[in-house]
């Protein structure tokens, strides 16, 4: 089956929705999303979306403090073109309906870990679900947007699919093959334009903040289509994941320590002015790997976050969604630290884009978490992650305006091709790589990496893939094998990235290498197709 359209979305977070909305008025547009629109990582976004708007704050200080966290790596440009159009993005957002907290008629800022100013647009601690509810009725309402629900991207179409090639020196993006779970059928979306916004892959982890739909797939398809990779290895971990082995991690947001919450171990001792100046406001690398060195030293499970000194008006009222959600375990935050661990969150690299969100791919742009900019660095900055997901969105938007009316539109491309395949019917081997994946990579490619972790993570990743690659090849589509892939490669990508840089730089902490070398790793990590 053919679907054609203009303008080709995959994902539907606040990156694809917000580009579907201004993309809109040069064609139609499908967005393709492997759950509900409302499964994205910007629905768990609890922080929210940093900006200055305040005459206390300056685009001069918010550039520096990101530029400070992303330790050497960031594109200056980048990140002041970003900053400096935060403001706006946030008004168009509250035009789309998004109801931002308000204090005495102006947006309430809060402060968030590296940030010297109050500078975090909110909407109480569901500023995702807040952005992502006005943007679904935004889109859903647009005449010129459809959305197609329960629709897994597989391949993106380039020259190979055409000609059978192995490798494609310039590739063009033509759409993509798409799995529609409710009819077992793969479709073809063909368009002149694509956006990647399929977000991250922190489910490559056992411990993890994110949607169960966060697995690396745009990555993944990304370089089996020829774009350059890259920073893979910074892996951002949230260094406050609510404690609660029984169930999926619950993120503490940032805002919590920006309030004035205390970490202290189970003995009730404070720790955190012993590893940073800014003790609980330390930016989130140094943090998560201080509560991981006092678990290790104490062998305890967790250590707590301590806000019952804010009192149960203010707690209730500014975090409404973390206090009922602990209640609900049993926890009165009011009376009670709450318990928590690290765990994996945000990847700053990703498919390597230019300013406008163009990948090396001609036709295929990307924007928010599956995207490298050059906005992070070796560590993102709280709440950045939203404002440069709307910012690049926009930045791609701009420049489909000058670009898209000398896009031609694509060839005909051949139908999905499963001749050979045959079910096997031993399916209990996907979830048991799956765990097996996720294991390997908390235990070896984590907060705290070493040369012998490394190896050992790429002598069992390679046999790994290579399995998963056999049983992909043989077996018909299912959503089970393409996200196992997609994780895999993910994966085998980020221990090739961490492996390449021998020092300690942001996120990516090596015990052999401790320090920064600047002379040899003031640049990006960058994988090409086949280097792996």
């Amino acid at each position: 089956m053919n679907n054609d359209y203009d303008i080709l979305v995959i994902g539907s977070g606040i990156g694809g929705l917000y580009f579907a909305l201004q993309a809109a008025r040069f064609g139609k547009v499908a967005v393709v999303t492997k759950k509900s629109r409302w499964e994205a990582a910007t629905n768990l976004a609890q922080g929210g979306i940093a900006s200055v708007m305040s005459g206390m704050d300056s685009f001069e200080s918010h550039v520096q403090d990101t530029l400070d966290a992303g330790d050497g790596l960031c594109k200056k440009e980048i990140v002041e073109k970003v900053v400096k159009s935060g403001p706006e993005c946030v008004n168009r957002l509250y035009k789309l309906g998004v109801q931002f907290s308000e204090n005495e008629g102006s947006f309430d800022l809060g402060r968030e870990g590296g940030h010297s100013k109050n500078r975090v647009v909110h909407a109480a601690d569901f500023t995702g679900r807040a952005i992502e509810q006005a943007l679904v009725k935004a889109t859903r309402e647009h005449e010129n947007i459809d959305i197609f629900e329960h629709h897994y991207a597989i391949d993106l179409i380039t020259q190979h699919h055409l000609f059978r090639e192995k490798t494609v020196e310039a590739p063009t993006c033509f759409g993509a093959y798409v799995f529609d779970l409710e009819k077992s059928l793969v479709e073809t979306f063909r368009a002149k334009v694509t956006l990647l916004a399929t977000g991250g892959g922190g489910r490559i982890y056992i411990h993890n903040t994110n949607p169960d739909i966060a697995t690396a797939d745009g990555v993944a398809m990304s370089y089996l289509a020829g774009a350059r990779i890259g920073n893979l290895e910074f892996v951002q971990f949230h260094p406050t994941a609510l404690y609660n082995p029984r169930e999926t991690s619950f993120l503490i947001s940032e805002a919590v320590r920006g309030e004035g919450g205390k970490l202290i171990l189970q003995s009730g001792e404070e720790f955190m002015k012993k590893y940073h100046p800014r003790a609980e406001l330390a930016p989130r690398d140094v943090v998560a790997r201080a509560i991981d060195a006092e678990l290790k030293r104490t062998g305890d499970q967790y250590v707590c976050l301590d806000i019952t000194h804010l009192g149960r008006p203010f707690l209730e009222k500014r975090f409404p969604t973390i206090y009922a959600r602990c209640l609900k375990e049993g926890i009165d935050i009011a009376t009670t630290p709450i318990p928590v661990v690290p765990a994996a969150h945000y990847f700053c690299g990703g498919v390597v884009t230019d300013e406008f969100g163009r990948t090396d791919i001609k036709n295929l742009y990307a924007c928010g978490e599956v995207a490298m900019t050059g906005m992070h660095g070796a560590n993102r900055l709280a709440s950045n992650s939203l404002l440069e997901a709307v910012a690049f969105a926009e930045f791609a938007a701009e420049n489909l305006n000058l670009e898209f009316s000398a896009v031609e539109p694509p060839p005909e491309i051949p139908v999905w091709d499963d001749s050979g395949v045959f079910d096997q019917e031993e399916w209990v081997i996907i979830s048991h790589d799956r765990t097996t994946l996720q294991h390997l990579m908390w235990d070896y490619v984590g907060i705290v990496r070493s040369d012998n972790r490394l190896m050992k993570a790429e002598e069992r990743s390679n046999i790994m893939l290579r399995d998963i690659f056999h049983f992909y090849r043989k077996n018909p589509v299912r959503t089970e094998v393409i996200e196992l892939r997609n994780m895999a490669i993910a994966a085998r990508l980020l221990i090739e990235c961490a492996k390449r840089r021998t020092e300690s730089r942001g996120l990516h902490y090596n015990i052999d290498y401790p320090e920064k070398n600047d002379q040899y790793f003031l640049k990006d990590t960058i994988i090409r197709r086949g280097e792996i």
